[in-house]
C-alpha cells in the first residue's frame, strides 16, 4: 500500500515496522476520605518533582545532541508542570471532589487537550500534544509503570506510532531508527521539529496507518514527498534505492562546497550565513559552511528559566560564538520577546493581538535596564570577535534614536571602566515592519545594515497571521508587495553605501534566491540545513542577467505568477535536489 501524509523531514529512510504501541495506563476512580486528601496531594506533587527532574535530564540530553533551541521544547514541557493553573487545578481536585491523583490528573488534562484542540490555530492545537506528553509522563509515574526505550534496535528500523511525543523523539538514535511516520501530527509539531534537527527522514498525519501496518513489515519512508509505501513491490524498492543513492551522492557533493566561498557564476560574492540560537547552533553551522551568523536569537538565553541571564552569563555566550567564527561576522539580535514568544517571570500581561503588541525592541526601551544589561554584554563580547549588533521590530525612527542613545550610554559606562569594546562595530535594524520599509532611505542613514525579516514582514503586509491555518494561503512571500517592499529596502541601503540581508525563511528558499540575487541582497542567513543547497544553487547564477528577469518578476500580479515566472526562466532551481 502506499499512503500519503505530511512531509516532516526531509530524507528516504527503508527497513522493516517497528509498531510502537503507546503505553496505557487504566486509571482507576477512587473516593478519598477526608483524612487522605493530604497523603494524596503529596504523592501527586512527589511524581510531578521526579517528572521534572526527567525532563531536565532529557532536556540536557537533546541540548548535548542536538541543541539549545530543541532544548527549549523541554524547558516548554517543565514550565507546564510547574503551572500553577494547570498543577493547582489538579490539586483542587483532589481536595475538593476527594478524588485520587489519577483521576484527577486524567480530568484535568483532558479539559486543557479540549480547550487546545478546539482553536482554529494549527500551532496552538499541537500544543495539544506536548500536554499528553507531560501529563502522561507524570500519570506512568503515579502507575509505576515504566516508559518504553526507543534506543535498543538490534537493527535499524522504521518507526511506526500514532503519534511521537518530542520525549520519544529526543531518545531515537539516528544509527538504529531510519525513519519514522506517525498517524497525526503537522509539519509544526515539535517531534516534526526535532526529526528535521537529527536529519531522520520522516511523515506525518498518515490517520490511520499504524492500524494496517505490522510489526515487521518493510517501510518505504520519503520525508520529501510525505509518501510511506508498505512491502512495496522490487520496482518500487529498487527505484527508491536509486534515489536514496542519489540523494546520499548529492549530500556528498554538498559537502564539497562546505568550504567555498558564495560566488556567482559571473563573479559577485554573497555572504551566505546562518540562523543560530546557541552556541551548539554556531559549531554546527561552521561545521556546514556557514560563513558567519546572520542571526543570533538571543531569547533562547532568556526562555526555560526562573530570571533573567545576568550580563556575566551573556556575556560568556556571546563571547563563545563570536570566537567559534573569529572574523567572520557574528549578528547579535537584541531581546525579541513578545509574540509567540514569553518570559513568565517578566509578568507581562495577556493581550489581544501579542503579535501586535508589547514585544521586542518596544519591551527593551520600556524597560531599559534589562536592555542595557543586554548591550553591555554584546559590547564586551564584540572584541572577541566580527560582532554587529542589530535591533528587532523597528518600526520608527525615534525607536532607532532611543535604541542607539540607550547603546551610547552603555558606551559611556564601559569607557568610565575601562572596559574594552569595539567603538565600531556595526549597528543594524531588522526590517520586519511595513513602516520601517516605507522610511528605509530614512533608517538606512542611521544604521550601519539592514537584515529583512521575512517571517513578521509577509504577515504584517498581508495582515495574517502566520500560525493561523485558516489564513495560511496568505503566508506569501512571493506576493509583490512583499517582494517591492524587499527590493525598497535594498536600494535605500545602497543608496547610502551600506548592506542588506534577510534573514527570514524566504532567504534559503530555492526559488527566492535567483530573484533576491537579482534585487541586490548581499547577505542570505537560514537554517543550517540550507546553506550548501543555497551556495550550490548561488554558483550556477548570473547575478548580473537576473537584475531584469527580477524587474520582470516584480510586474507580475500574484506570488502563484512570479513562482511560476522564476521557475520558468532558472533552469538551475530543478538541478538542486535539498
Amino acid at each position: 500500500m502506499k499512503w500519503t501524509g505530511i512531509a516532516a523531514a526531509s530524507g528516504y529512510a527503508m527497513g522493516p515496522a517497528f509498531l510502537l504501541h503507546e503505553a496505557k495506563v487504566e486509571v482507576e476512580r477512587r473516593a478519598l476520605d477526608a483524612a487522605e486528601i493530604a497523603g494524596e496531594i503529596a504523592r501527586f506533587e512527589e511524581e510531578v518533582a521526579q517528572a521534572i527532574r526527567e525532563l531536565e535530564g532529557i532536556r540536557e540530553q537533546v541540548r548535548k545532541k542536538v541543541g539549545d533551541e530543541e532544548a527549549e521544547i523541554f524547558s516548554a514541557h517543565i514550565l507546564v508542570l510547574q503551572d500553577p493553573e494547570y498543577i493547582g487545578a489538579v490539586k483542587d481536585k483532589i481536595k475538593n471532589e476527594l478524588l485520587n491523583a489519577e483521576a484527577a490528573l486524567q480530568d484535568v488534562t483532558d479539559s486543557f487537550v479540549m480547550l487546545f484542540e478546539s482553536m482554529d490555530n494549527e500551532y496552538m492545537r499541537e500544543r495539544a500534544t506536548d500536554i499528553r506528553d507531560v501529563s502522561g509522563r507524570v500519570m506512568q509515574r503515579l502507575a509505576g509503570i515504566e516508559g518504553q526505550s526507543l534506543a535498543d534496535f538490534a537493527e535499524p528500523v522504521v518507526l511506526l506510532a500514532h503519534d511521537l511525543t518530542p520525549s520519544d523523539t529526543a531518545q531515537l538514535d539516528r544509527e538504529k531508527v531510519a525513519g519514522f511516520a506517525t498517524n497525526i501530527g503537522g509539519r509544526t509539531s515539535h517531534s516534526a521539529i526535532m526529526a528535521r534537527s537529527m536529519e531522520i527522514p520522516a511523515v506525518v498525519g498518515l490517520k490511520e496507518i499504524t492500524s494496517v501496518i505490522q510489526q515487521g513489515d518493510y517501510i518505504i519512508v520519503d520525508g520529501n514527498e510525505g509518501v510511506v509505501y508498505q512491502n512495496p513491490d522490487e520496482a518500487t524498492t529498487s527505484l527508491y534505492r536509486d534515489k536514496q543513492a542519489k540523494y546520499e551522492a548529492y549530500l556528498a557533493e554538498l559537502k564539497k562546497l562546505k568550504d567555498e566561498p558564495s560566488i556567482t557564476a559571473d563573479g559577485h560574492h554573497v555572504e551566505v550565513v546562518a540562523n543560530i540560537g546557541n552556541l551548539h547552533d554556531a559549531i554546527g553551522a561552521k561545521k556546514n559552511g556557514a560563513e558567519g551568523v546572520g542571526l543570533y536569537r538571543t531569547e533562547f538565553l532568556y526562555m526555560g528559566r526562573i530570571g533573567l541571564p545576568s550580563e556575566e552569563e551573556q556575556y560568556e555566550a556571546y563571547k563563545a560564538v563570536a570566537e567559534t567564527f573569529g572574523a567572520r561576522p557574528v549578528v547579535i539580535r537584541t531581546l525579541d520577546i513578545g509574540g509567540d514568544k514569553e518570559l513568565p517571570y517578566l509578568d507581562v500581561p495577556e493581550e489581544m493581538n501579542p503579535f501586535l503588541g508589547y514585544r521586542a525592541i518596544r519591551l527593551c526601551l520600556d524597560q531599559p535596564g534589562i536592555f542595557k544589561t543586554q548591550l553591555r554584554a554584546i559590547l564586551r563580547a564584540s572584541v572577541h570577535g566580527n560582532v554587529k549588533l542589530m535591533y528587532p521590530m523597528i518600526a520608527t525612527l525615534t525607536e532607532l534614536r532611543q535604541a542607539n542613545q540607550l547603546l551610547t550610554e552603555v558606551k559611556q559606562e564601559l569607557d568610565a571602566s575601562g572596559i574594552p569594546y569595539n567603538p565600531k562595530m556595526e549597528v543594524g535594524m531588522m526590517v520586519e515592519v511595513p513602516a520601517a520599509a516605507m522610511i528605509a532611505d530614512q533608517l538606512a542613514k542611521e544604521v550601519d545594515f539592514f537584515s529583512i525579516g521575512t517571517n513578521d514582514l509577509v504577515q504584517y503586509t498581508l495582515a495574517a497571521d502566520r500560525m493561523n491555518e485558516r489564513v495560511s494561503y496568505l503566508a506569501q512571500p512571493f506576493h509583490p508587495a512583499v517582494l517591492r517592499l524587499i527590493r525598497m529596502v535594498i536600494r535605500a541601503a545602497h543608496s547610502q553605501g551600506k548592506w542588506a540581508g534577510m534573514c527570514g525563511e524566504m532567504a534559503g528558499n530555492l526559488t527566492a534566491i535567483p530573484l533576491l540575487l537579482g534585487l541586490g541582497l548581499d547577505e542570505f542567513s537560514m537554517s543550517t540545513s540550507s546553506v550548501l543547497p543555497a551556495r550550490a544553487l548561488i554558483h550556477k547564477l548570473n547575478r548580473t542577467a537576473l537584475q531584469s528577469l527580477a524587474e520582470q518578476a516584480l510586474e507580475l500580479g500574484t506570488a502563484e505568477e512570479i513562482m511560476a515566472f522564476v521557475k520558468r526562466n532558472v533552469p538551475e532551481i530543478a538541478e538542486i535536489r535539498g
